[in-house]
């Protein structure tokens, strides 16, 4: 699509997406690894993915998307969970893969959960983000959106925005706006790098480590056989519930964002001067 502008890109788009609305895992998701591990329960409301020492768990969508505003809610593993991590993203196929990442790492009894967000444009990351929650996550089902389209990508916990990647593409930055990526659940061990880089391991004496999924959302343009299932329109034509594909962060959303981001930012890549001692790549100055 070269450098064109993503208002542009909206004209040409698909504003009659295919809604999934609150949907069940049983007709939605495919166990992928670890089977014996991952549970889906309550006529497929709720799936649990465990964790031990010989294997983690794993869940994907049958579907591909392009484009979508996806919500579900979690509860993450109580207690000691410190080298665990529950995953919740978007990613494609291939050596220059898109990927868009909620990632919770686990952390010893009493201490906040870290949320690793990450973006990754064909093939290239670097991107991450981390955040301190304001709630225990172990208590009880909050809800974990992430809003991807042709302006932006936003991450929202409980509706509030914590971080977003506005699309640059004009100014050759990677945008992930034309791989269709499939979403994926999963626990795993990540003792070598989740908890405080590493310094503290997995002890297995507390698994199985067990991780919830409810009330998965979804309204999206779902990719199939090389098509999508959007048509091009006018966007005047565009019904109200498919708001979501030109929504932007405005002035009360980006107060919430700067609230989050002064208070319970932990690490931005775009001052990390170790990292990048030439200075922060060119999309910091935007996003």
């Amino acid at each position: 699509m070269g450098t064109s502008s993503p208002f542009l890109l909206l004209l040409s788009l698909v504003m009659i997406c295919f809604a999934l609305g609150t949907a069940s895992f049983y007709d939605d998701f495919v166990i992928v690894w670890g089977s014996n591990k991952a549970r889906i329960l309550n006529n497929g409301d709720l799936i649990t993915l465990s964790l031990d020492k010989n294997s983690g768990s794993g869940f994907e969508s049958k579907r591909e998307y392009l484009f979508g505003k996806i919500n579900v809610q979690l509860k993450l593993v109580p207690g000691n969970s410190a080298g665990t991590v529950t995953s919740y993203y978007f990613a494609s196929k291939g050596s220059s893969w898109d990927e868009i990442d909620f990632e919770f790492l686990g952390n010893l009894s009493g201490e906040p959960y870290t949320v690793h967000t990450n973006i990754i444009t064909q093939g290239k990351g670097d991107r991450e983000q981390q955040f301190h929650l304001w709630f225990d996550p172990t208590l009880d089902f909050h809800n974990y959106s992430i809003l991807w389209n042709p302006l932006t990508v936003v991450f929202f916990i409980d509706g509030t925005p914590i971080r977003q990647f506005k699309n640059m593409n004009s100014k050759g930055i990677p945008f992930p706006r034309n791989q269709a990526m499939k979403m994926h659940f999963s626990l795993w061990n990540a003792d070598d790098w989740a908890t405080r880089g590493g310094l503290i391991k997995t002890d297995w004496t507390q698994a199985p480590f067990t991780a919830s999924f409810r009330n998965f959302n979804a309204r999206a343009c779902v990719w199939s056989a090389g098509a999508s299932s959007c048509s091009v329109s006018s966007p005047s034509s565009r019904p109200t519930r498919h708001k979501w594909l030109t929504k932007r962060l405005h002035i009360t959303s980006l107060q919430r964002l700067k609230w989050v981001q002064n208070n319970y930012m932990i690490y931005d890549y775009c001052t990390d001067t170790k990292r990048f001692p030439q200075g922060p790549p060119l999309e910091c100055a935007t996003n």
